[in-house]
């Protein structure tokens, strides 16, 4: 086996691989080159004047905070993840109070793939709720109850050996599921947790240097290599894809290096390294992204947040297609359901990370803004994400998505 191999598959896991990757995608489609979806640029500006408008709606100041899991815990203006942050007249959270934010937006991300158009949660003061926010609070709430602690005097954490031994009876009665109330890709989900507690139970120097082990260990990895008190976010992806990369179901792997949410597409296939693939890291992405804030309330300065990329998912990916930015040439594509390794979705969401960054530019031209004054986090909360599920409400009553994935609940 080449000995190029491991350095090869190193060279994905990256957030830089998953943009210089998404760009040759994006030439591609500029050429009319590709084989599923053709792209009008012409488009671009209208989209940008609608992502704006919907910035506009919920932060007229554009004060927008980072795209992050700690979003969807706010119901009804509501903060039911308030106590994790820094109470008065405290500035910082100490590190017992940072582990547990960490083993929380942990946990919350792996369990946020699509719930899918039926399922809904009741928590326990209201109102019900769906998708994304109904997933966040379920999540907290079986958190917050101890159902991944291993230790009943401190339920507020998880423990490697609970979530190992997770089972999914647990999910289902955390998170309200019946034959009524379906939940997509739930044994997926269970499996997930299940790979974690493994993962970081092999790994006591990351997650037990000083309390576990638990996932929220990987808070004191990351402060012990931040330099001057200071982290770049893309060191945040580096060490969730170097500590968490086994969990992930059996896909690509390089010379036994597991790849993750990556996969195949001929447009990838002269490149020199890894020939043929593409990349996304979209749930260790967005779970990068949670992870900024808790290091910040702990007094850890995160730079090169546009390091990281946006997210190829179906809102953000929806939004182009809503608008007609992308167009698939086959017209009964949009009819069908997609397995997540296809080249129709593979290349639809490179497409949506490389448009992701296209708009951003606009939109800051449009604002008299520039990056540090309106990183790429902020325009996906403001934003794409928003903008994606305000078109998909309007063009369909239940609000899904234009293109339809089969969920194993470890993509999404």
């Amino acid at each position: 086996m080449s000995t190029q191999a491991p350095a090869a598959a190193q060279s994905l896991l990256h957030a830089s691989a998953v943009r210089s990757r998404a760009q040759i995608v994006l030439a591609r489609a500029r050429e009319n080159a590709l084989g599923h979806w053709a792209l009008d640029e012409m488009r671009l500006p209208a989209i940008a004047d609608y992502v704006i408008e919907t910035t506009r709606a919920a932060y007229p100041t554009l004060d927008v905070p980072f795209h992050a899991r700690w979003r969807h815990f706010v119901v009804a203006g509501e903060d039911r993840a308030a106590s994790y942050k820094p109470q008065p007249p405290a500035k910082l959270i100490d590190a017992k109070a940072a582990r547990a934010a960490f083993d929380l937006a942990i946990i919350s991300v792996l369990l946020d793939a699509g719930a899918g158009p039926h399922w809904r949660y009741e928590s326990r003061e209201g109102p019900v709720l769906r998708r994304s926010e109904g997933l966040a609070v379920a999540s907290l709430d079986m958190f917050e109850e101890g159902y991944f602690a291993a230790v009943s005097d401190d339920l507020r954490r998880a423990d490697a050996i609970t979530l190992a031994a997770l089972h999914v009876n647990d999910l289902e009665d955390g998170f309200h599921v019946s034959d009524n109330n379906p939940l997509a890709g739930l044994e997926g989900r269970v499996a997930l947790l299940n790979a974690l507690g493994r993962a970081v139970a092999a790994r006591p120097a990351v997650f037990a240097q000083h309390d576990g082990p638990r996932p929220g260990g990987l808070y004191d990895e990351l402060a012990r290599r931040a330099q001057n008190n200071t982290i770049a976010a893309p060191a945040i992806l580096e060490a969730l894809l170097e500590n968490f990369g086994s969990i992930w179901p059996s896909r690509l792997s390089l010379d036994g290096v597991p790849l993750g949410d990556c996969w195949r597409h001929p447009a990838l296939d002269t490149q020199a390294d890894a020939p043929g693939l593409m990349p996304f890291h979209k749930l260790s992405q967005w779970l990068a992204y949670s992870l900024i804030e808790p290091l910040q309330w702990a007094g850890i300065e995160v730079t090169d947040v546009d390091g990281l990329t946006g997210l190829p998912e179906y809102r953000n990916g929806g939004l182009f297609v809503d608008l007609g930015a992308l167009t698939p040439r086959d017209p009964t594509a949009l009819a069908a359901t997609h397995e997540a390794g296809s080249e129709f979705i593979v290349e639809w969401r490179a497409l949506t990370v490389a448009l992701l960054d296209e708009l951003a530019r606009l939109i800051r031209q449009r604002l008299g803004m520039d990056e540090r004054s309106l990183p790429l986090a902020k325009i996906l909360e403001g934003g794409t994400w928003s903008a994606g599920r305000r078109i998909a409400r309007e063009r369909r009553p239940d609000g899904s998505p234009p293109v339809t994935i089969v969920s194993d609940g470890t993509i999404f």
